[in-house]
């Protein structure tokens, strides 16, 4: 018999699995992280996702959103791990943080350097986050974000890209298969989860995480 491969999926509200719109989530068998542990071969997803996560800057009405001071004690937690899937960014575009993509590039490499106290550059897979709705900054949707959060969401792929490729390890960019629901221009519909776990799935085959 073989192995079951243990995989922790560490991210924001789009990794929780948020309704756009709600505070509800979505079931298990329709958010991404479920799909792929649904469809992976000797396969166990640990799902981390919270709303409201950034890389490394503190929430102003929040606690215990920065992943970076939790992400450690969260691998230990769940060693031994064969792999890892960080997705992040998204809320490192709000306003009040006066974002830069090379800003927010450098959180995410903070949190890569714990990962990679645990795990090998090749078993760790870098998601670069959907692109923000161009109307996500509306009062009736999210106004946390503002016009510039939307132009440095899209560029986020490439600083992540470079990131990735610098340490040897796997990327993809969810913007390049999902987009943001048109109810709040920032969450994932249940064909955006869809989408996004075939690619996962079929990424985390080419790592030897899954059959």
């Amino acid at each position: 018999m073989k192995k079951t491969k243990t995989v922790l999926a560490f991210g924001d509200s789009n990794t929780w699995g948020l309704i756009p719109g709600t505070n509800r989530r979505y079931s298990f068998s329709e958010r991404w992280t479920g799909l792929v542990q649904q469809k992976g071969k000797n396969l166990r997803i640990i799902e981390e996702g919270l709303c409201g996560r950034t890389t490394v800057f503190e929430d102003r009405r929040r606690k215990n959103r920065k992943g970076i001071d939790l992400l450690s004690t969260l691998i230990e937690a769940q060693s031994p791990l064969d792999g890892a899937i960080i997705m992040l960014g998204t809320n490192d575009c709000k306003a009040y943080y006066e974002p830069t993509p090379e800003k927010i590039g450098e959180g995410i490499s903070r949190c890569l350097d714990e990962l990679q106290k645990f795990l090998p550059p090749k078993k760790i897979l870098l998601v670069s986050p959907i692109s923000l709705g161009e109307d996500v900054w509306l009062p009736e949707k999210d106004p946390e974000f503002d016009k510039n959060s939307v132009e440095v969401s899209r560029k986020l792929k490439e600083v992540y890209s470079d990131i990735a490729r610098k340490r040897g390890i796997e990327f993809l960019a969810a913007s390049d298969y999902a987009l943001p629901s048109e109810i709040d221009c920032e969450h994932l519909s249940p064909d955006s989860h869809k989408a996004l776990s075939e690619v996962i799935l079929k990424k985390l085959k080419s790592m030897g995480l899954t059959a």
